[in-house]
């Protein structure tokens, strides 16, 4: 298929993400942000995001005069045949999605677009945006598409270039095609549909999603409280070809930057539509419940009393983004534990492998170190909390001689017991018994 000229609104991970691989796919890519400073650094291919891959496909589409950046979003979709809304859409008031700068932005482009260009949806959005966005750019010669990114962080690329799936909604079959065509040569399958349909299927997904991870979290109290291992069980069941392996995996919760702001966004559109869907409740309470009572395990071992304080208790934590691979802090579960620690009293240190250089202000919540057996300075406890390999390898002697208790609560499951037994430390993993539980 011929190049096409793509211009992309927004460079964030998904945007930066889709600029870039459309342009390694030969399209001819413009990418607009508001911020100045941002777009200098990009067009010297100096990409701030931390997502393998991405600063060199950046720099080889920049070599390659096939991707270009700009401030100005009017002169980026001026000559534009397709253009990609890939803007924030995060928790708003009531867990509402929150459109601001969706809405924004399609009110900037309305009277510059070219005549037959298509306008695609890649940002997360509520069912009916597609029609909100056609009604707001109020262009009978403009189509508006759906097309939800499916990218996880730390693999962005790579799942951009090697889909799953690619879901295109369109009540304008031509123009599907003429969006379907930027993906030539992508062996994935594609699923035409309604716009409705492709909006939904996105949240649908990442409720799937969140719903196993809470079901794992419960499964692994169960196993706990019978002696059972959660990760023998979790393999028994992963194995069914109906349940799969994948978000099974126990751990403090979940959380990034899709999950929680997703959920929320969908309970809150049925709700409003009159739908009850307790299992979506569920899955959230569930989420919140488990943090919760991790935290009280913490207190439990570090002997606070009756009512759980740990007011005056230092506690390290080892790992603050959502998972490994990613800077990214954006409604971490790691993060939300130090927050009911706080709220109970602990004094927090934090070290993660990823906040060394770029290191945000934490300060209200926690003193954030570079240095991993400084963080243990004085500690009752270690919390390990994002999966984060390099942690396996840390001198967990040294940091033993550094706290002042001898426990370390794995809720990643990443630590080998018996060389922290070495060291003189006592493991806590999630989904094992502390010892075999008896039944009647």
């Amino acid at each position: 298929m011929p190049a096409r000229r793509v211009a992309v609104i927004g460079t964030g991970y998904v945007g930066l993400t889709t600029g870039a691989c459309l342009a390694s796919l030969g399209h001819c890519v413009v990418c607009a942000d508001a911020d100045p400073h941002k777009v200098e650094r990009l067009r010297e291919a100096r990409v701030d995001i931390l997502e393998p891959g991405l600063p060199e496909t950046v720099r080889d589409a920049l070599d390659a005069d096939l991707l270009d950046f700009t401030g100005d979003t009017a002169a980026a979709v001026a000559e534009a045949e397709v253009v990609f809304l890939c803007l924030p859409t995060p928790m708003g008031a009531g867990g509402a999605a929150d459109l601001a700068a969706v809405e924004a932005v399609a009110a900037q482009i309305r009277d510059v677009l070219p005549p037959g260009c298509v306008v695609v949806n890649k940002s997360t959005v509520p069912v009916g945006t597609s029609e909100r966005v056609a009604a707001l750019l109020g262009r009978d010669d403009v189509a508006v598409v759906s097309n939800p990114e499916f990218l996880r962080e730390g693999r962005a690329v790579q799942d951009f270039l090697h889909p799953d799936r690619i879901v295109i909604g369109a009540a304008d079959r031509e123009a599907a095609r003429r969006v379907a065509d930027l993906y030539a040569g992508l062996d994935a399958p594609l699923v035409l549909t309604d716009p409705a349909s492709a909006e939904l299927t996105k949240y649908a997904a990442n409720f799937y999603l969140a719903m196993k991870l809470s079901f794992a979290n419960n499964l692994a109290t169960v196993c706990e409280r019978f002696g059972a291992d959660i990760d023998d069980v979790t393999e028994g069941i992963g194995r069914d070809p109906r349940i799969g392996s994948a978000f099974l995996r126990p751990g403090p919760g979940w959380g990034g930057s899709c999950l929680p702001k997703d959920t929320h966004a969908l309970l809150t559109v049925c709700e409003l539509a009159g739908v009850d869907f307790p299992l979506l409740r569920a899955t959230i309470e569930t989420n919140v419940a488990h943090q919760r009572q991790l935290v009280d395990r913490v207190a439990a071992s570090c002997g606070s009393g009756a009512d759980g304080s740990l007011r005056g208790v230092r506690l390290a934590l080892y790992g603050l983004t959502f998972k490994a691979g990613t800077s990214d802090l954006r409604d971490s579960p790691a993060l939300s534990v130090a927050r009911l620690l706080r709220e109970r009293g602990a004094e927090l240190t934090a070290y993660d492998p990823a906040l060394r250089e770029e290191r945000p202000d934490l300060s209200d919540l926690l003193d954030l170190v570079d240095d991993p057996v400084r963080a243990a300075e004085g500690a009752a406890a270690c919390l390990v909390l994002t999966e984060w390999p390099e942690l396996r390898d840390l001198d967990w002697a040294a940091i033993a001689a550094r706290m002042s208790g001898r426990e370390v609560h794995d809720f990643r499951d990443l630590l080998d017991a018996d060389r922290l037994a070495r060291a003189g430390l006592r493991r806590h993993g999630i989904g094992r018994a502390e010892a075999p539980a008896r039944v009647a």
